[in-house]
């Protein structure tokens, strides 16, 4: 039984290390993706005023079809 308990518990232990460090990973992910999704928010807002003034200008030099 001493032999299975050598062999066994250090496995266990390395698993277990293991899964700590992809849980640690697996956070930091989630905080990078979150990141990338409020920024593009805000580019689509930005790109949403370019269209708007864009088509003000559009319309102020009679570009746009009736």
């Amino acid at each position: 039984m001493s032999e299975v308990t050598d062999i066994v518990v250090p496995m266990l232990r390395r698993i277990q290390e293991d899964l700590t460090s992809l849980r640690d990973d697996m956070q930091n992910i989630k905080v990078r993706v979150t990141n990338v999704e409020e920024n593009m928010a805000g580019m689509n807002r930005r790109l949403d005023k370019v269209e708007v003034r864009l088509d003000r200008i559009e319309r102020r030099l009679n570009l746009v079809d009736a």
